[in-house]
């Protein structure tokens, strides 16, 4: 999976498309992401001794296919490869070529 966590992506199917935010989580046996502000859920917490009931909006997972790296430089999404510099692998843009670590 070339999506990792703190990477800022861009939506590109589903009903969040266009919809931009940082990866909080990445679940890479699953093939999912959890994104800042996307595929927003509603949970409800019953009510417990301690705490009233609540109505929580918490993000859901989605699949990693649906996204794209975002490129604050180039202003636009873009796809990850793989280059070897001095024996180490590194993630480098397919638009620009610039590294992306």
């Amino acid at each position: 999976m070339k999506i990792k966590k703190d990477d800022p992506v861009i939506v590109v199917t589903g009903k969040d498309k266009g919809k931009r935010g940082k990866v909080l989580k990445a679940i890479p046996k699953k093939g999912k992401i959890i994104v800042e502000g996307v595929n927003v859920q509603t949970k409800h917490a019953k009510q417990t001794r301690k705490t009233p009931s609540e109505i929580k909006h918490q993000e859901g997972p989605i699949d990693v296919s649906n996204v794209m790296y975002y490129e604050s430089k180039a202003k636009a999404p873009t796809r990850i490869g793989y280059r070897f510099e001095d024996g180490k692998k590194i993630r480098v843009s397919k638009k620009t070529g610039a590294p992306l670590d």
